[in-house]
């Protein structure tokens, strides 16, 4: 029987609660040449896309002219980074978790269609940083989310089996993808529902059916 070996946590409306300041950074960016995106469509629609991709659909949906690409993005990229270091903080649910289940020996991971610097700043901000054996950024892979490439580099890194993992993931994207990889699932809402409990609970859940399904 299979017992969870590690826990693999998406960052955006997972860890950290930055929907609002992407969609905010990403405006701001596309302001610049006239261009913008409803808050309805980059929940229901961008939601847990990397930038590229977001702006990929945007010039064939709304023309928006493809050589504006680079600089939206980098322009977006600075405004992010603007928010990141005025509004994330630590949130004690999500140092108490981490560090109760680090000191369990469970492996550790983030796995995040946001690029490296992104990351590495929220993680830092957040006081977290010290219980992740290791992150993955989406300039790590080939394919972002939906594709499974970054959680299947993730648990190849750890070295366990899918089944020996656990991802947490909020957007449909995100978990298009930790199901492909042939992972285990807890599906939040928000950034709250990521306790340490809710964490174990799935986690007994998924050993209690394992072996349950042994026995029969």
């Amino acid at each position: 029987m299979s017992k969870i070996k590690a826990v693999i946590f998406d960052m955006d409306g997972v860890l950290i609660d930055a929907k609002d300041w992407h969609y905010e950074a990403l405006n701001q960016a596309l302001n610049l040449f006239g261009y913008n995106i409803s808050r309805y469509d980059h929940l229901v629609t961008f939601d847990g896309l990397p930038t590229r991709k977001k702006l990929e659909m945007l010039s064939i949906e709304k023309g928006l002219p493809k050589g504006l690409h680079k600089f939206i993005n980098y322009m977006k990229q600075i405004y992010t980074m603007e928010h990141v270091y005025m509004k994330c903080k630590p949130m004690f649910h999500h140092q108490y978790a981490l560090a109760k289940l680090k000191n369990e020996g469970y492996g550790l991971a983030l796995a995040s269609n946001s690029v490296r610097i992104t990351i590495d700043m929220m993680m830092e901000k957040a006081d977290l940083v010290k219980y992740l054996d290791f992150t993955l950024s989406n300039q790590d892979v080939v394919k972002p989310k939906p594709d499974p490439e970054i959680y299947q580099t993730a648990i190849k890194r750890f070295g366990y089996n899918p089944d020996e993992c656990l991802i947490i993931e909020d957007n449909q994207n995100g978990i298009k993808a930790a199901l492909a990889s042939g992972a285990n699932l807890l599906k939040v809402q928000t950034v709250y529902d990521v306790t340490y409990q809710n964490i174990k609970n799935r986690i007994n859940e998924i050993e209690g059916a394992k072996s349950y399904i042994g026995v029969r």
